[in-house]
């Protein structure tokens, strides 16, 4: 099948690179000429395990091309996948706008039939109207071709993206046409057994979508309160978290307290769903307070910090990790951005360094003199009063405390992921501060 896929960014490339190894005919649209550039030479311009390996292997089959116009990629599919931005608005809405825009591009350049597969985050209601600009445009140039829309949204954790994707757990196709709903389900049977193919219509399958995300949310920001509480009242989170995952009811995934959330999809979803149910005159009170745990989680570091450093204005942090999460570069809404923010308000020094994100990093605080990023974890804790663990990386846990001891000036370390033994820590010396684990 010849598909065109909207958007070359975390989940457009790798949506693409696995129709292409599923054998499809994919042309990638994207209107930044240095990524196109770096993908036409099987070069993936992010970090995401093994992507850069398929992409390299569809490009040089012929399978996976790119192309930075979106009326020329109209002409080259049945199949059109939307996989652009849906920024939040300052109101917590969904910006539509790309959305549109390539709808506008789809109805102007399409050679054929069309079926329009949204794999964005939309809300309720957003493919129907991408799906009225298709059909408006056709209208304008009188010609003959039908034009369906289904919603297939994207299940992908950053990091394991492509597994994710070849291995689903489940693919949600939703829409009001049987025939385009079977055809868009049809991409994914070389790969997916067909009892995980869960077939609805539009509206369910765009709030499915939300509703994973904010169930997601709402488990991270649960666990953080209760790490909150874990310390006021003398007990450890981790042990509350062992006890309650072994409850199959509960399970144990997504219950490790931390700085809250990031990414580009849970802060942004969260917020949509909120708006959602105010157009739709529901109030969602479950998702506000989500929201809100997760607003003050990561200045609760800087609370750890100021209580065992005193006024920080002067002192020097190391920070380890800028992503939002290990194994990806990317620092969208992340909470060390909180945290590193917090510290130059008050006066600190930062040292940061992240295996992945070192370059990124730098671009966005060039302008900011009191943010360092560096190359190495030892070169950010050199001259440090204190440490903060801002992500999960494997390399952070194999740290020696000793080492560490002998580096921080205030032996200070502020664990926002948890992942030292406070024992250990406390044997080397260190002041050791976790999320609902007391302190040494």
């Amino acid at each position: 099948m010849k598909i065109t896929v909207y958007g070359a960014g975390y989940v457009g490339l790798v949506a693409a690179a696995c129709f292409a190894e599923a054998g499809h005919e994919v042309l990638t649209v994207d209107p930044n000429p240095e990524r196109l550039q770096a993908l036409q030479q099987g070069r993936v311009p992010f970090v995401e395990a093994g992507l850069d390996a398929l992409v390299a292997k569809g490009v040089a089959s012929g399978k996976l091309t790119f192309s930075g116009d979106p009326e020329v990629a109209a002409s080259h599919g049945t199949m059109h996948v939307l996989a652009v931005g849906t920024p939040s608005s300052a109101d917590g809405s969904t910006d539509e706008s790309q959305l549109i825009s390539v709808a506008h591009a789809i109805g102007r350049g399409a050679a054929n039939n069309v079926i329009v597969v949204v794999k964005s985050t939309a809300p309720v209601g957003a493919a129907e109207r991408v799906l009225d600009e298709v059909r408006h445009e056709f209208s304008l140039r009188a010609v003959p071709y039908a034009a369906q829309v289904v919603v297939n949204p994207e299940f992908l954790r950053a990091g394991s993206s492509v597994k994710d994707f070849l291995e689903p757990d489940r693919v949600v196709v939703g829409g009001d046409d049987a025939d385009s709903v079977a055809t868009v389900a049809s991409l994914y049977a070389s790969f997916v057994p067909p009892e995980k193919i869960l077939r609805m219509d539009a509206a369910s399958a765009a709030l499915v979508k939300y509703a994973a995300n904010a169930m997601l949310a709402t488990r991270i920001s649960f666990m953080n309160e209760l790490a909150n509480l874990a310390e006021a009242v003398g007990a450890d989170v981790a042990e509350v978290q062992r006890g309650i995952g072994a409850d199959p009811r509960i399970g144990k995934e997504y219950l490790q307290p931390g700085m809250g959330y990031g990414g580009s999809c849970l802060p942004k979803d969260v917020a949509s769903l909120i708006s959602v149910g105010e157009v739709a005159g529901v109030t969602m009170g479950v998702a506000r307070a989500v929201a809100e745990v997760n607003s003050v989680q990561a200045h609760r570091i800087t609370e750890k910090l100021e209580r065992h450093l005193g006024d920080l204005a002067g002192r020097t942090v190391a920070v380890w990790g800028i992503a939002f999460k290990a194994g990806t570069d990317d620092m969208r809404d992340a909470p060390s951005h909180i945290l590193i923010q917090d510290l130059v308000d008050a006066g600190a020094k930062v040292q940061a360094f992240d295996p992945a994100a070192g370059e990124a990093a730098r671009r966005h605080y060039a302008a900011e003199k009191d943010v360092t990023v560096v190359g190495t974890a030892a070169e950010a804790t050199q001259g440090a009063d204190a440490l903060v663990i801002a992500a999960d990386w494997p390399e952070f846990r194999s740290a020696s405390p000793s080492e560490l001891a002998g580096t921080l000036s205030e032996r200070v370390v502020v664990d926002g992921r948890n992942l030292f033994d406070p024992a250990a820590m406390a044997a080397a010396g260190i002041t050791y501060s976790g999320i609902g684990r007391g302190e040494s």
